[in-house]
């Protein structure tokens, strides 16, 4: 528990903890079933904390996108049943954002009680880019809150009121979750041990370039794999058929490329890759060396001896950070790539850090034992924003605060 939570002053106060509850729902016939229960794991220490100093937890969070109108079937009522069974105690789940049915059941909380919030995102006024809105929303939290713990690192880059707002207006501490993100990142950010490496992925190299630039002067090696890496190819002068290409970042990452070498850091790029002419469980994959794409054929994963070489690039390395997978990691002809990465990092004596997202998701589907890695993000933009060296406003807001 972190030395500012253990400070704020909770036995038999209302206590409004920001979570970030946001995991992946299934439907099975009309059974709703949680597929990927990480971000609810990730919340239990700081609530258990709380309630073993006798608060009266109220937590409150959010799933997809419901842009400020109610959605049953993005209702947090299966996740609140979920959460007390991770918790050991029940979570009572109160069916409104604000307004007098919240009131009234807070009231009956007793020590150590949980409740959940219905979806925050069910009411507009919490991502609203009007601050007077949100703050309504924040006050009206605070006429019933004693407390708040912001402790949904996936949501600490926003302006949102249950991030920021109410944060300006009660005694606030982060949660420890949000301690060990900005530990992890601290350490990778300020005082890395080398040899220090990245690997880069996902699908956009418009996605990177800012972590690019801010990390170049800081890292011995980035890998580069994913949809991002075709880019980078192009810029090399490969023909890379119908992979996904930012042609117009051509010119950029050859910029980049070039200010590397000038640093002394090696970027490397697929020397071959999995290739379809279709994204598809069921369609035709060869392995063809980088130059070898054929037009109608796009690159779907990086390839075996990629995945080798990645592997012997990691195996020395004493920090790695990773930011978005090498393929299309969630259809098995795909994911090898991935799975050579995550599992060369596993094996690491050094340490690693996931960066969330599609990284984090990609280790659970791969079905990789997550405490071989030295951190896994629960935020996927909200690391990205740190390794790109951003101030996050849910973050600066704290130190503002009156705990």
């Amino acid at each position: 528990m972190s030395d500012r939570l253990s400070r704020l002053d909770v036995a038999g106060r209302v206590v409004f903890v920001r979570s970030d509850l946001n995991v992946p729902l299934a439907r099975d016939g009309e059974q709703v079933i949680i597929s990927d229960d990480g971000r609810i794991r990730a919340s239990l220490p700081t609530i258990q904390s709380l309630r073993e100093r006798g608060a009266r937890v109220v937590v409150v969070a959010h799933l997809g996108r419901p842009r400020g109108e109610a959605d049953p079937a993005l209702s947090l009522a299966p996740v609140a049943a979920r959460l007390g069974d991770l918790l050991g105690t029940p979570v009572r789940f109160i069916p409104a954002v604000t307004g007098p049915v919240v009131a009234d059941a807070v009231a009956t909380l007793g020590d150590g009680d949980v409740a959940l919030l219905e979806n925050v995102r069910f009411d507009g006024r919490e991502t609203s880019k009007d601050p007077a809105e949100r703050v309504a929303l924040a006050q009206e939290w605070a006429t019933w809150a004693d407390a708040y713990v912001s402790d949904g690192f996936g949501v600490v880059h926003r302006e949102q009121a249950s991030v920021t707002d109410i944060a300006r207006l009660l005694p606030c501490a982060p949660g420890a979750l949000v301690e060990a993100e900005l530990a992890s990142f601290a350490r990778v950010l300020r005082d890395p041990e080398r040899p220090y490496a990245v690997v880069l992925g996902g699908a956009k190299v418009s996605d990177k370039l800012a972590v690019i630039g801010h990390l170049l002067e800081r890292v011995d090696r980035i890998l580069v794999g994913g949809g991002m890496a075709f880019t980078f190819l192009k810029a090399e002068g490969f023909s890379v058929g119908d992979s996904l290409l930012e042609e117009d970042l051509v010119p950029t990452v050859r910029e980049i490329m070039e200010r590397a070498r000038s640093l002394g850091v090696d970027i490397l790029l697929p020397v071959d890759v999995v290739i379809a002419q279709e994204l598809s469980a069921d369609a035709e994959a060869r392995v063809v060396s980088v130059g070898e794409i054929p037009a109608g054929w796009k690159g779907l994963d990086i390839g075996p001896d990629t995945a080798r070489r990645y592997a012997q690039a990691l195996a020395d390395a004493r920090t790695i950070v990773w930011n978005g997978p090498m393929g299309v990691f969630e259809i098995a002809s795909f994911a090898e790539g991935t799975r050579a990465v995550a599992e060369a990092m596993a094996g690491s004596s050094g340490f690693t850090v996931v960066g969330g997202g599609d990284s984090a998701a990609a280790i659970r589907v791969l079905g990789i034992d997550e405490t071989r890695f030295g951190h896994i993000s629960t935020g996927g933009g909200a690391s990205l924003e740190l390794l790109e060296g951003r101030v996050l406003p849910g973050i600066s807001v704290l130190e503002e605060g009156t705990a």
